[in-house]
């Protein structure tokens, strides 16, 4: 096998990391609505979010600016890395939201939004690849928690301040679970990702296959989410069959073609560092 080019540079995470193996995986955008899903009931977090972009215009656009943030972070270089965190921190210190409720105003930096934002997210990623069947150990698990720490400093956050272990994520989340709920602002995020407005000839579309996917996304949250968004979902046992079952089927889908679309982060990266920074789940066990 062809060795990484040395004098190349590997990014911030390199083709070592469990990052690199597991952010090729495609279950990664159903992890990605999962974590959508989960952010929106922070009312603080979300209306963030609502009162600062026409959610339902822009809805696509966040997906994708998030993807591109993961993808840049994970398979760019250090620069391109550090120089897509400094745009985030950037426009983060000019966006506030108001409470209405008390009428406070406070901004979208606030350490403890970061924090649950990036929870959520890293959290999502984790459960939905595991749970669809790619194979990530505990300490797997564990590693890539502290590889994150990373990417937490990039959008402004204290990396000693963010869970590094599956213990200490679980006990962030039981710490964070009564300022949850589900107010007019995840309900609002909630009937997009069920029914996302779509140009007349992409309807079909719609209800066959996205609607599939934002289902499964919402079926592999936590049962307490369920609970607040008022919308059961299968037992667990058919949602990890469900989800091991689409795992299978998108793994099937030749890596090469899935990543010919755009903004082809992972080829630029093999094409910087050569053949052998191929990601790939048998690599987890060097």
């Amino acid at each position: 096998m062809a060795a990484t080019r040395s004098n190349a540079d590997p990014g911030l995470f390199g083709p070592d990391s469990v990052t690199w193996q597991a952010h090729g995986d495609p279950m990664m955008w159903i992890a990605g609505i999962r974590a959508l899903y989960l952010q929106a009931l922070h009312p603080r977090a979300v209306r963030g979010v609502t009162q600062n972009s026409d959610f339902r215009r822009d809805a696509w656009g966040r997906l994708m600016r998030t993807a591109g943030f993961v993808g840049t972070t994970t398979y760019g270089t250090t620069e391109a890395a550090e120089r897509a965190g400094a745009r985030v921190r950037k426009i983060h210190t000019m966006l506030g939201a108001t409470d209405p409720g008390t009428g406070e105003r406070y901004g979208v930096d606030e350490p403890a939004l970061l924090l649950w934002v990036h929870c959520a997210e890293i959290g999502s990623y984790l459960h939905v690849l595991r749970r669809s069947g790619y194979p990530l150990t505990d300490a797997h698990a564990d590693r890539y928690l502290a590889e994150h720490r990373h990417s937490a400093r990039l959008v402004g956050l204290d990396p000693e301040a963010v869970p590094a272990d599956r213990s200490e994520l679980a006990g962030y989340f039981d710490r964070v679970r009564p300022e949850l709920a589900a107010g007019a602002e995840a309900h609002e995020v909630d009937d997009f990702l069920r029914n996302p407005p779509v140009p007349p000839l992409l309807v079909p579309a719609r209800a066959l296959l996205w609607r599939r996917v934002a289902h499964l996304a919402y079926d592999s949250l936590p049962p307490y989410a369920h609970e607040l968004y008022g919308r059961p979902a299968p037992p667990p046992a058919t949602v990890t069959r469900r989800l091991r079952a689409t795992g299978t089927l998108l793994r099937a889908i030749p890596a090469r073609l899935r990543w010919q679309l755009p903004p082809k982060h992972i080829l630029s990266a093999m094409d910087r560092l050569g053949p052998a920074a191929r990601p790939a789940p048998y690599k987890l066990g060097r």
